[in-house]
């Protein structure tokens, strides 16, 4: 039974879809007005988990990602300039353009890190005539007035027949007496009321008609509106990261129940944070390292490229409710501890089965599907996996015997477990290079390879001790086995 954390009810809890067999499901996905940074890397490998974990138990699901490209403004939720709008201008090109610009860059960077494509991708811009209507009916509820074209939610008044931050924890009260005043809020009832619709300056460049004024969607309704169309008005999950439990996932709750009358999600999870030297890391606070950057390793605090794969093995080193600090330091423990997984594995496609096993296996498959039940304890399944890469080790060094049937076992594990669920692609996983090259590099030392064991079949150990020197020399780790040679570039 698999068991997740809600964040609304604050404890794990069994995981029961509300139609049998089918699980929708939607996510935060990015504002598409920047290159994608390690912040938006852990969302979508945390949910990429989640959504290959309910498929591979059978699940049907439906993964609604969204991408908004309209109304997510700079300074707060109802302030400043559409951030798309502002790149656009300063950028001179359409809205549109940055948004499809940045966009394919951000889904090259997700494809890098072997993040599956969600099932629907609906963009903010495309539904707002959807989410007109969804103003019309908050209205009609009368937790909503329209203010100088704008509309806005009366949060004061829902809060006296709801629970206005039962999300996040926060009390009404409280937030009232320490919000300060921003421009503009002269417009609304109190400060802490969050617009629907906004009216359109007359510089604003994306707006639509409405019946109060030509302008655009608040950025909280854009998530209300594309998950009841997709996914109806109940459904299984809404996740995303935990900066956006207040006041984005809160506001969402409100609207919804203010329109449906009742809550829309029954699960609702977050990611925690990626920081740097204990600060998030996010463009607010201009010390975030682009996904890029970090592929080409073009920033000053990184010592070198790191590979997609090690990317998303430091990520899911962690548990994705846990903070996880970057460092370099960091990252070069990841991929050592990635690339001794990837021996492991590739010492066990060369393993050659005995009569008998000398050994019983502990039972790694059920550990690792008892770790991935427990709210996808992702580190458990990893550190599972290296003891699985013990047993390995020993039987391809001669210490202990593994049957065919023991042998295929832990293939069915790493299958399992390391490529499908955890999502680590295993073929050169740690290069730096594109493929070609790495092809090229790995068939060159192979060769090399070749000619020792002609070497040393010959009985010509000058040249079998010559190649194998050198290449030490040169930083490899060459070593003879009874299943045949294995080489590998030694860690630093």
């Amino acid at each position: 039974m698999l068991y997740i954390y809600n964040t609304l009810s604050r404890v794990k809890q069994p995981f029961k879809p509300l139609h049998e067999g089918r699980v929708g499901m939607y996510v935060c996905g990015p504002t598409v007005y920047g290159d994608a940074h390690l912040g938006h890397a852990r969302p979508a490998i945390t949910f990429d988990i989640l959504f290959r974990y309910l498929t591979h138990l059978g699940y049907k699901v439906r993964y609604v990602r969204n991408i908004t490209d309209v109304g997510h403004l700079e300074h707060d939720a109802d302030s400043g300039e559409d951030k798309i709008a502002k790149k656009a201008r300063l950028e001179q090109l359409e809205p549109m353009e940055v948004v499809q610009y940045f966009l394919n860059r951000y889904h090259h960077d997700m494809e890098a890190l072997n993040v599956l494509p969600p099932s629907i991708e609906p963009h903010a811009s495309g539904h707002i005539i959807e989410q007109i209507e969804y103003v019309k009916k908050i209205l009609e509820s009368g937790y909503a007035y329209e203010s100088k074209g704008s509309v806005y939610f009366d949060v004061a008044k829902y809060n006296k027949d709801h629970n206005y931050g039962k999300l996040s924890g926060r009390n009404i009260e409280d937030l009232l007496s320490t919000t300060r005043e921003l421009d503009g809020q002269d417009e609304k009832h109190n400060p802490l009321d969050f617009a629907l619709w906004k009216k359109a300056a007359p510089e604003h460049i994306m707006h639509w008609p409405s019946p109060w004024s030509e302008g655009f969607p608040g950025w909280h309704l854009e998530c209300s509106t594309m998950g009841e169309k997709y996914l109806g008005e109940e459904f299984d999950i809404h996740g995303g990261g935990m900066d956006l439990m207040f006041p984005h996932h809160e506001c969402e709750i409100a609207q919804s129940v203010a329109a449906k009358g009742h809550d829309t999600v029954r699960y609702w999870m977050h990611n925690n944070m990626i920081t740097i030297a204990g600060k998030k890391m996010g463009k607010s606070y201009n010390n975030f390292i682009t996904l890029e950057q970090f592929f080409k390793g073009e920033h000053p605090l990184l010592s070198r490229p790191y590979s997609p794969m090690v990317i998303r093995f430091f990520i899911l080193q962690a548990h994705y409710r846990s903070t996880v600090d970057f460092s370099d330091a960091a990252l070069e423990a990841a991929d050592k501890a990635l690339q001794k997984m990837l021996d492991g594995y590739r010492r066990l496609q060369a393993l050659v089965p005995a009569e008998k096993s000398s050994v019983e296996l502990p039972d790694f498959a059920a550990k690792c599907y008892e770790a991935m039940d427990d709210d996808l304890n992702t580190p458990m399944v990893i550190a599972e996996l290296f003891d699985a890469c013990r047993y390995i080790n020993q039987a391809s060094d001669g210490l202990i015997t593994l049957d065919a049937a023991d042998i295929d076992k832990l293939k069915d594990l790493f299958k399992t477990f390391l490529i499908d669920l955890l999502g680590i692609r295993v073929d050169n996983a740690g290069a730096d290079s594109n493929t070609a090259q790495t092809k090229a590099f790995e068939g060159a030392v192979d060769l090399l390879m070749d000619v020792r064991k002609n070497a040393k079949a010959a009985k010509d150990w000058a040249t079998s001790d010559f190649i194998r020197d050198r290449l030490a020399a040169l930083g490899f780790d060459v070593k003879d086995t009874k299943n045949g040679v294995e080489w590998k570039i030694k860690s630093n």
